[in-house]
C-alpha cells in the first residue's frame, strides 16, 4: 500500500514573490533565472519530483502519479 504524497505541487520556486499567494507550499525566492533554475532542479531531486517552468518567471516542482 503506497501512502506518499501523489499528484500534488511539492514546491514553488521563483523570481518574483508578488506572483505567488497564498497556500500551504514551501515558496523559495531566487535573486534571478541561474538561481531559480539551479534551486528548482535541486529541490526536484531532493523531492523525488518534477520541474515546470510556467513561463511567468515561476517553477513548480510536482510529484505525479
Amino acid at each position: 500500500m503506497d501512502i506518499g504524497l501523489h499528484g500534488v505541487i511539492l514546491a514553488i520556486v521563483t523570481t518574483d514573490a508578488n506572483k505567488i499567494c497564498g497556500g500551504t507550499c514551501p515558496i523559495f525566492a531566487a535573486h534571478g533565472d541561474e538561481e531559480k533554475e539551479e534551486l528548482g532542479f535541486k529541490l526536484a531531486r531532493v523531492l523525488g519530483g518534477t520541474v515546470h517552468d510556467l513561463g511567468n518567471g515561476v517553477y513548480i516542482i510536482c510529484r505525479h502519479h
